[in-house]
Order: structure tokens, then C-alpha cells, then sequence
């Protein structure tokens, strides 16, 4: 009977060390999560970032198919489409909610290309030298493309990086110490049992591997509850939120899931090594006042 109530006291200390253990590594993982979507979201914004190129009225045939072929073989393109003065002037319609060219008396608008950019070629300096270059081609009347937009979204995806960066800091020290007060409260109740295994000779490496072991289980076993909640919280999300799909990406979920995992088995075996280690040092009577 003593013996059963042992063992369900031993089982009952590692369910309550993984479900906290859990909740401290489910918010890594989400702030993981936050942080490898805010890169992607930076990628994925960087790649609509478009360059117009007007055209002049005067282009020939010939001009345009040499722009439009030197402008498709860039490495900076990856979309050429060509918008013609009539699809321009639809567009402007939609958008207005009326035909200007019904009180101008023509279409005011000129054929473009719209060219959308690599996503390593959105920044300042490369957009500059986009410009200067296909400016000085013939039959190009004006090159555009949003400054401010560009600007705004590098410098606040700077600031959400650093911001979640500082998060993820904070957050680990915090789990650190939760985690490490946890299972120096599993490893606290057999701290004579160790006292005693180190009376009768033995290695100190015997002694830690049972309890190294055991906290590496809890690590791994509450790593996989939280994987198994955010990926569940996600499928939920993505009923009510679809946007949601894009943190549902194998490029970002396999690694929060690896970040998770290593994180819940350094941190549980680096915790265990070290409460381990303080019990080995004490003396009998340091035991008792602990």
C-alpha cells in the first residue's frame, strides 16, 4: 500500500512538472512563431513591391520589345506585365468612379510596365539604382515606384523584430527560472535518497543519470504538448481567421516545433543537472534547513 502511494506521488510530481514545464514552452513557441512570421511577412511584402515604368507616346515596337526583354532578364524582376492606356484608364475608373476621359475628351494616361520586384532587390539603394538604369532607356518616360511605403514597412518590421527579439530574451530567462524551480521541487523530495546513494560510494554520474533522464522525458513530453496546442490553436484559428494559414507553413511551424523541443530538453537537462549537483554538495545537515 505504501508503495502505491509512492508511486502515485512520484507520477502525480511528473504530470504537474510537464504541464508547467508546457505552459512555459508554449509561449516560447508562440513568440517563436510571432518571429519567424514577421520575417516571412517582411519576404512576403517585399515581394509586391512593384516598379512602374511609363512609357512614352512615341515608343516604337522595336523599343518595347528590347525594354521589356532587358527588363524580364534582370535579376531585380520577377513579374513584367504590360498595362496598356486602356486597361490604365479602366483601372483609374474603378478606382475614381468615373471616366476622366469623358471631360478631358482623351485618355490621359500612359502604357506602362508593371514590374514586380525580387524580394532581395526591395530596399532603398537597390530601387535608386533600378530607377537610374531603366531610365536611360529609350522610350521610357518616368520611373516610379512608393518610397514612403518601402521605408515605412522596412523600418516596422525593424521595430516588431527587435521588439519580439527582446521578448524572446525575457521570455527564456523567465522560463529558465520556472523550470528550474520546478524540478528542483521534484528533485527536493529525494534529496536524502541522494544523500544516501552518495554515503555508499556512489559516482556522482550514477546518481545524476536517473534524474537527468527522468527531467529529459518531462522536457520532451511537455515539448510535445505544446507542439500538439499551438498546432490544434492554429487549426481552430484558421476557421474564424484565414490569414492564419500562412503561420500554418512547414518553413515556419517545422522550426518552432524544432526551437520548442531542443528548448524544453536543454533547459529541463541543464535544470536537472544543476539542482542534481547543489543536493550532491550539501552536507547531511544542510539537508534538513534546505
Amino acid at each position: 500500500m505504501t508503495k502505491q502511494k509512492k508511486k502515485r506521488k512520484i507520477d502525480l510530481l511528473f504530470i504537474t512538472a510537464c504541464i508547467s514545464t508546457s505552459l512555459v514552452l508554449l509561449l516560447i513557441g508562440i513568440v517563436a512563431l510571432l518571429l519567424l512570421t514577421a520575417g516571412n511577412l517582411s519576404h512576403h511584402l517585399k515581394q509586391e513591391m512593384t516598379v512602374e515604368v511609363i512609357l512614352k507616346e512615341s515608343i516604337t515596337d522595336t523599343q518595347f520589345s528590347s525594354l521589356r526583354r532587358s527588363i524580364e532578364a534582370s535579376p531585380y524582376c520577377a513579374v513584367c506585365s504590360f498595362i496598356s492606356k486602356d486597361d490604365a484608364l479602366e483601372t483609374m475608373t474603378k478606382a475614381m468612379g468615373t471616366d476622366p476621359s469623358q471631360f478631358l475628351e482623351y485618355n490621359p494616361f500612359y502604357a506602362s510596365l508593371s514590374v514586380r520586384l525580387n524580394a532581395d532587390y526591395a530596399c532603398s539603394d537597390s530601387l535608386r539604382n533600378i530607377e537610374k538604369i531603366i531610365s536611360s532607356k529609350e522610350g521610357v518616360r518616368e520611373v516610379t515606384w512608393q518610397k514612403d511605403l518601402l521605408d515605412i514597412i522596412n523600418s516596422n518590421i525593424r521595430k516588431v523584430a527587435g521588439i519580439l527579439l527582446l521578448l524572446a530574451v525575457i521570455l527564456s530567462l523567465v522560463s529558465f527560472t520556472l523550470i528550474n524551480n520546478t524540478i528542483k521541487l521534484t528533485i527536493y523530495s529525494q534529496r536524502f535518497i541522494l544523500y544516501s546513494m552518495k554515503l555508499v560510494g556512489a559516482k556522482w554520474s550514477f546518481i545524476r543519470k536517473p534524474f537527468i533522464t527522468r527531467n529529459l522525458w518531462i522536457g520532451l513530453v511537455s515539448a510535445l504538448l505544446s507542439c500538439i496546442i499551438i498546432w490544434y490553436g492554429l487549426k481552430l484559428g484558421l476557421k474564424y481567421e484565414p490569414w492564419l494559414i500562412m503561420l500554418a507553413e512547414p518553413q515556419i511551424i517545422i522550426p518552432v516545433f524544432a526551437v520548442v523541443t531542443l528548448i524544453g530538453l536543454l533547459i529541463t537537462g541543464v535544470c536537472a543537472l544543476h539542482s542534481v549537483n547543489r543536493f550532491l554538495r550539501m552536507k547531511s545537515g544542510e539537508l534538513h534547513y534546505v
